[in-house]
């Protein structure tokens, strides 16, 4: 009888590690919480962050460290970029603790194999002047042959690359990974073999390209959204891309911000981030680094945000998939269009 007692509570132990092990270990489709290496830092990624895609290397220092200085904490910036040297003097020069600040950096299309990958991490990571990130994101779903331009690696899948980055969790060189640029159909290829999954998905959402359903979705699978280009076609490089007006002379916009007692930067960010989006507007200016932090104190109703998703103009702004050749956003509003059918679909 006692030894029959003693193999039930063996048999009892067994079951209770294997039950915990596959809870915790089996890939999921929502950022684990026991497969990421974490450190002392900010747990959560702030609301509001500082962009740095296109700013001017003469100016990006200066605006980080009063970013920070003001307030900010957060600093959105990748290799890709060419001022992530710059970036990382002004984070230094904000003298704002380590771990009080969110820095996210991006892997390049030409470094998706390992060892390249490896590579271009440190160099964010030194060149941010940061001992570790706190996100580093998939640019593109895309990889190029490394040191051959814009040339396709056919060799390398997403799959391949989001192994790799994982590896770079492990290693303690980034506190979580994630996405950028990709279409549902590939968000879903990353869930379904992830042992790290992505902690967030960074692309194009602004008024004139809600895609509402594809940021619930997220919100569903509890990754978050960083949406880039949150004022639209603000950003100068987007001139002759479409034929909207400029959204800050928008009528529907500035009757908003009337009502609001507030700029139409600032009511647009507003709702980007009433609607559950992290928000990373791009300034070199301390006058609109200031205005764009009234975007956290406006709200709308839910008439108004009803109002708002009518404004939908469904227009993408930065589609470099011509270029590459590939169709990229497939299954979303305003994909690439490519005279080549049989051009590779992303």
């Amino acid at each position: 009888m006692a030894f029959a007692k003693a193999a039930f509570a063996a048999l009892i132990v067994a079951v209770s590690v294997y039950v915990l092990a596959f809870q915790y270990w089996i890939p999921t489709r929502v950022p684990p919480v026991k497969t990421e290496r974490r450190r002392d830092g900010v747990e959560v990624i702030p609301r509001l962050g500082i962009g740095t895609w296109l700013s001017d290397r003469n100016k990006v220092a200066h605006a980080v460290e009063f970013a920070l200085e003001s307030g900010y904490r957060h600093v959105d910036a990748a290799l890709i970029y060419e001022n992530e040297d710059e970036t990382g003097k002004g984070i230094k020069a904000a003298n704002v603790p380590r771990d009080e600040i969110w820095v996210t950096s991006k892997l390049w299309n030409a470094h998706h194999r390992r060892d390249e990958a490896k590579a271009a991490i440190r160099k964010s990571i030194d060149d941010l002047q940061v001992d570790y990130l706190d996100l580093y994101l998939m640019h593109w779903p895309v990889a190029f042959v490394p040191d051959e331009g814009d040339k396709l690696d056919k060799d390398t899948s997403i799959v391949d690359t989001w192994r790799t980055m994982e590896e770079l969790v492990r290693a303690n060189l980034t506190r979580k990974i994630g996405i950028s640029n990709f279409s549902k159909r590939e968000v879903e290829t990353i869930l379904g073999i992830c042992e790290i999954c992505p902690y967030a998905h960074e692309f194009e959402t602004h008024p004139y390209l809600q895609q509402q359903d594809f940021v619930d979705w997220h919100s569903e699978i509890e990754m978050r959204v960083i949406a880039y280009s949150p004022l639209g076609n603000t950003n100068p490089t987007y001139e002759g891309n479409n034929k909207l007006d400029p959204i800050l002379k928008d009528p529907f916009w500035v009757d908003m911000a009337e009502k609001k007692n507030a700029t139409v930067a600032q009511t647009i960010l507003a709702w980007g981030r009433q609607r559950g989006t992290i928000i990373i507007p791009k300034s070199v200016h301390e006058d609109y680094i200031l205005e764009n932090m009234g975007a956290l104190d406006i709200h709308f109703t839910n008439e108004e945000m009803r109002d708002i998703s009518k404004q939908d103009k469904k227009t993408r702004m930065n589609n470099p998939g011509k270029t590459w050749g590939v169709k990229l956003f497939a299954d979303l509003d305003d994909p690439t269009q490519l005279e080549d059918e049989d051009a590779t679909e992303l």
